[in-house]
């Protein structure tokens, strides 16, 4: 009904333009489509909704993105990580290194793309000396004040290492070290900064972000939380929240070879945590010997996916738009 309505109003030859109709010609023609312009009306207004609600990239913000220059093979350049964003109507990109700062680098990616925020951050891995309060403070101190996160230790974590090399610790004996706790009290201080827990474990992300936030930090998120090398479990995820903190779900880890996570399983978590919990990145850029998306596409994949399984298109924004907005003190 709806399609013929359609079909009759725009059956007319385009060319016989509206204006070389005769008034005898145009009332008729009115006269025998007045019912199926009613419903064509109709069928567009209802329709209006839906097309608003559609999963796009625009206004969305990537938190996790890896880019080169790194150390480690990177498929992507940092700059074209912020025109691919830039084009796709993005907000924002955080530049992500696990061996250096990249607050500089953000500052030189605004430079050569105008147009799109773009942020760095620091990690307290072994290259960056551990757990190193003085790093922290340059990077946010770094010019352009484009330095937001703070993640604990990643790839040389203790839970990530497990006794096969050098590692950076953040506990000892079920508490967290000295040196972890005057770090908590330094990013209390500096507002813009974001705490991110990094690749430690789920019983140290919960003790880090009860203690970040009894020490006034006021975002902490759990680095893909209930994912490697984490692994909070529901209950451990809905506590966390409880504390106010995010869970990040990256989809990076979707898309790596023989990966037993699936977008179902994301799916339940996110329902069980709630969608103002939590945060979607893509957690890409990376290189592979097999294809992956890059950061931007694979982000809007992410959210596609996500959306077939029933979250809603509101939910999906407030994850990958709004809340990331938020911890980055981006305005609404």
């Amino acid at each position: 009904m709806t399609k013929r309505a359609l079909n009759t109003l725009l059956s007319w030859p385009a060319s016989e333009p509206a204006i070389h109709f005769s008034a005898g010609v145009m009332s008729r023609w009115m006269a025998r489509s007045s019912r199926a312009m009613t419903s064509c009306l109709f069928a567009l207004l209802l329709a209006a909704p839906a097309a608003a609600q559609e999963i796009s990239l625009k206004g969305a913000v990537d938190i996790h993105v890896h880019q080169d220059p790194d150390s480690a093979p990177r498929a992507i350049d940092a700059d074209d990580v912020a025109r691919q964003a830039k084009a796709a109507g993005m907000r924002a990109v955080v530049l992500k290194n696990h061996w250096a700062e990249t607050a500089s680098l953000a500052y030189m990616v605004r430079k050569m793309v105008p147009g799109i925020q773009v942020f760095g951050g620091i990690t307290q891995d072994l290259a960056i000396g551990g757990i190193n309060i003085e790093a922290v403070k340059h990077m946010a101190d770094m010019k352009g004040g484009y330095g937001r996160i703070v993640w604990l230790p990643t790839f040389d974590a203790e839970n990530q290492v497990k006794g096969k090399g050098p590692e950076v610790k953040v506990s000892e004996n079920g508490k967290l070290l000295p040196s972890v706790l005057a770090l908590l009290d330094y990013i209390g201080t500096r507002k813009q900064l974001v705490l991110e827990t990094g690749h430690v474990s789920a019983e140290e992300a919960l003790m880090v972000i009860r203690e970040a936030r009894a020490r006034g930090v006021q975002y902490v998120v759990a680095t893909h939380g209930m994912s490697g090398p984490t692994n909070l479990s529901v209950a451990q995820a809905q506590e966390a929240a409880r504390m106010g903190a995010y869970i990040e779900f990256v989809y990076g880890g979707l898309v790596e070879k023989d990966s037993k996570l699936t977008v179902e399983k994301y799916a339940e978590w996110i329902k069980a945590v709630g969608p103002a919990h939590c945060i979607l990145s893509s957690d890409l850029g990376g290189a592979r010997p097999y294809p992956r998306p890059m950061p931007a596409a694979g982000l809007l994949e992410f959210m596609q996916r996500l959306n077939k399984l029933g979250i809603s298109t509101a939910d999906i924004n407030l994850m990958a738009k709004t809340n990331p907005a938020k911890i980055l003190g981006l305005e609404p």
